[in-house]
């Protein structure tokens, strides 16, 4: 049976000496560079942030792919799925942060979530950026590592400022689902939906359900998704569903009666009718797939 695919922490990525740091900040091409042995595809149970300033190459985040390019920034959150083929001169900024890097002083355990850069409703993974833009972001992230490698007092909470501009610059210009001319209300709705269903989507899944949790009706529910990203409720809490299986299929030590388990489906066979019935393809289907080109 093929290898279960490894979940990295910082720590794994550092060493047992530097476990309790929540945050790195390196060069793209040290990090490749220092860490040949990374396995693909893997998964990480940190956030990470990458910009790229020159080179190419593939990569994909949640079998999506993409074409690596100056001036791109791509944005992970724990559990995605991650490949990459960079190529020889590929190079740019890149940083890990834990969740507590930010929860810790803010006391919100959302706190990262709340930026469309991690969102799987009304962000993008990957944004190419313009000369401005890309120039500024670049700028603070060299700061960013110059603190990391030389800095003294206070580094932490230097890096923290520096990574709360970059979070923010960024969030800026991310291409948004949203559509135009959606109300800052409808948009706090949309992203209390979506923090829901990350917590029950596995328990829970019907809008009603959902609707209820945000004293609204499902109607109103499912006016605003569609309104606000042209979609409705239950095509969003499914969209979920569908990912996260996914995910678990790519984890090859995983039986199929055991992903259905897990996902609270009753038996197999239900599972493999809504699988094929959405993505057109059985979970076998899919897994032997995702095994033959290796990236999903």
């Amino acid at each position: 049976m093929a290898k279960k695919m490894p979940t990295y922490s910082i720590c794994n990525l550092l060493g047992a000496d530097r476990c309790m740091t929540e945050i790195v900040v390196t060069r793209l091409r040290d990090f490749m560079d220092s860490h040949r042995d990374i396995q693909f595809p893997h998964r990480h149970d940190f956030y990470q942030i990458v910009l790229f300033t020159r080179g190419g190459g593939q990569h994909s985040i949640d079998f999506q792919q993409y074409e690596a390019q100056p001036h791109q920034v791509y944005y992970m959150a724990p559990g995605q799925i991650h490949t990459w083929d960079f190529s020889a001169e590929t190079d740019g900024y890149l940083v890990n942060f834990n969740d507590s890097f930010f929860t810790s002083m803010y006391h919100n355990p959302y706190f990262v979530r709340e930026f469309p850069l991690f969102s799987n409703i009304s962000g993008a993974s990957v944004n190419t950026l313009d000369m401005s833009c890309c120039a500024e972001v670049e700028q603070t992230f060299a700061q960013m590592l110059d603190e990391f490698n030389h800095g003294g007092d206070y580094t932490m909470d230097i890096l923290r400022g520096m990574l709360m501009v970059i979070l923010v610059r960024l969030s800026r210009v991310v291409p948004v689902t949203f559509k135009e001319g959606a109300s800052k209300h409808n948009l706090v709705l949309i992203r209390q939906f979506e923090k829901l269903i990350e917590i029950h989507f596995r328990e829970k899944r019907l809008p009603k359900e959902y609707a209820e949790m945000m004293f609204v009706t499902p109607n109103h529910l499912n006016a605003l998704t569609n309104n606000v990203v042209g979609k409705s409720a239950g095509e969003l809490i499914r969209e979920r569903i569908l990912l996260e299986a996914k995910r678990l299929l790519a984890n090859s030590d995983l039986m199929i009666g055991q992903i259905a388990e897990a996902l609270h489906f009753e038996d197999n066979a239900y599972f493999t009718r809504f699988f094929k019935k959405y993505l057109g393809t059985t979970p076998e289907g899919f897994r032997a797939t995702y095994a033959l080109s290796g990236t999903g």
